[in-house]
């Protein structure tokens, strides 16, 4: 059920049996010359919506835009801070608890926003507000990924160049594969950006002139594909896994 095409009266059933809701993310930034600045929310909505409709849980409105300044360098890349997105989603997941929801779960398709959540789900936490956890679509399949691909990236790779295939081909440069690929790096340790042991880059134009990493040639839609069920299942599990959990077991625990 996707919240905002529902009316009040209608929401209230929802609110009065279920306790649970998907809060889509994601960031509108550069993923390359061959793949859409909106590459990360539109993997997250399609993620958060299809484990909606199987399972009957509400998905809210995605937050489009991150922390995502790191990629700034590149045309159109919007962003906001750190501060700002934490607060923010904090504020948006308290809304859901004033109207009975007391577990959610981010369905985040942008790195740059993981430890951001973390921190807001510790925040409400910690306060008995609602138990809310991150999750991230790749981390669910990590086999998959690394059977599928040889080089998977990690930014604007074969995985996310799949994904977009399947969900919004449409939108995806099929001319620009090779492109992407041979202007870019095939991953973080070929950027040779990693000095004994130091991570000395900031920002992805540090790596990569493109801005994407890996082989953007081995991706197919039936790739996207394979990946968008195996994941969407997992998410479909959490879910269920969540809703069964007493709200007594999911708060922290006493001091020893």
């Amino acid at each position: 059920m996707y919240i905002a095409d529902e009316t009040w009266p209608e929401l209230g059933d929802y609110f009065a049996d279920e306790s649970l809701a998907l809060v889509p993310l994601g960031s509108t930034e550069q993923h390359g010359p061959h793949l859409p600045l909106a590459t990360d929310h539109l993997i997250a909505e399609a993620f958060a919506r299809e484990a909606a409709d199987r399972t009957g849980y509400c998905c809210t409105p995605t937050i489009n835009v991150g922390v995502s300044p790191h990629h700034r360098q590149f045309h159109g890349t919007m962003w906001v801070d750190a501060p700002q997105f934490r607060d923010y989603v904090e504020s948006f997941t308290r809304n859901l608890a004033y109207h009975g929801i007391d577990r959610v779960i981010y369905v985040n398709a942008h790195g740059g926003n993981v430890d951001h959540l973390r921190e807001v789900g510790r925040r409400l936490r910690d306060d008995e507000v609602m138990y809310a956890i991150e999750w991230m679509w790749d981390e669910s399949i990590p086999e998959l990924v690394d059977d599928l691909f040889a080089q998977n990236g990690p930014h604007g790779g074969p995985k996310e160049t799949a994904m977009i295939q399947h969900l919004h081909h449409h939108l995806v440069r099929d001319d620009q594969l090779e492109a992407a690929r041979d202007g870019g790096v095939p991953d973080v340790e070929a950027a040779e950006t990693i000095k004994h042991g130091s991570r000395t880059f900031y920002d992805a134009a540090d790596n990569t002139g493109n801005g994407v990493l890996g082989d953007q040639t081995d991706a197919t839609a039936e790739k996207g594909e394979r990946l968008f069920e195996a994941a969407t299942d997992q998410l479909c599990q959490l879910c269920d896994w969540l809703d069964d959990q007493p709200f007594v077991d999911l708060l922290p625990k006493e001091h020893v």
